[in-house]
């Protein structure tokens, strides 16, 4: 006995290559990440600088330096939480069966 398939093999399928992906907004993903990246990196720049600007007496108020590099710490930590949400939303798609 055999059994029919549900959705004949091939049915709607482009004959062709697929199309490329339509960008809604004109932004693609990787530029709006290495956006967020790159200002991650002026953060923690800036409280690299903040920091040294403090030890070689530069900087005079101890409050705007310590606000700079938890203000980094905070944004590191953000980051480093978004990228372990993606990384594990990705491996539950790897691991879902078709």
């Amino acid at each position: 006995m055999a059994i029919a398939p549900i959705l004949p093999v091939g049915l709607g399928l482009p004959a062709g290559p697929p199309a490329a992906p339509v960008q809604p907004g004109g932004d693609s993903f990787g530029s709006a990440l290495g956006a967020a990246l790159g200002k991650l990196d002026a953060g923690q720049q800036q409280a690299a600088q903040a920091a040294q600007d403090l030890a070689t007496g530069k900087a005079q108020d101890i409050a705007s330096v310590v606000s700079d590099v938890e203000k980094a710490s905070l944004e590191l930590q953000l980051a480093t939480q978004v990228r372990n949400k993606v990384v594990d939303a990705y491996n539950e798609l790897i691991r879902m069966q078709v």
